[in-house]
């Protein structure tokens, strides 16, 4: 009869993310922001139309565009939520990418952050 680890073994495990499925860790900037006059805008605030940025931490077997490492742009509402050993991640699809961000590479055009 095989035993399956209870939450409470300081058994580790590793994530692997399958098919198209970005693991991603929002930024800093997801969560309370500043208006220019200093006004604090909670997380909660209605931001239906706005992006956010998160760096990319693991990837799916799939995921054909998108490096762990990499910054990428995706709107709030089209990830889940998750916890892994007490750190907040998304889950996204790799189509629900709006934007990557990239070194500064010679020959290309874009915008840079």
């Amino acid at each position: 009869m095989a035993m399956t680890p209870s939450p409470d073994d300081d058994v580790k495990q590793s994530v692997r993310m399958t098919a198209d499925r970005l693991l991603v860790a929002p930024t800093a900037e997801s969560g309370d922001r500043k208006s220019r006059a200093g006004i604090l805008i909670p997380a909660t605030a209605d931001r239906s139309r706005r992006l956010d940025w998160a760096e990319v931490v693991a990837v799916g077997p799939t995921v054909r565009n998108v490096e762990p490492g990499d910054q990428v742009l995706f709107a709030p509402d089209s990830g889940f939520e998750v916890e892994i050993r007490d750190e907040e991640y998304l889950i996204l699809r790799e189509r629900d990418v709006h934007a990557l961000a990239s070194e500064r590479n010679e020959g290309q055009t874009g915008l840079y952050l």
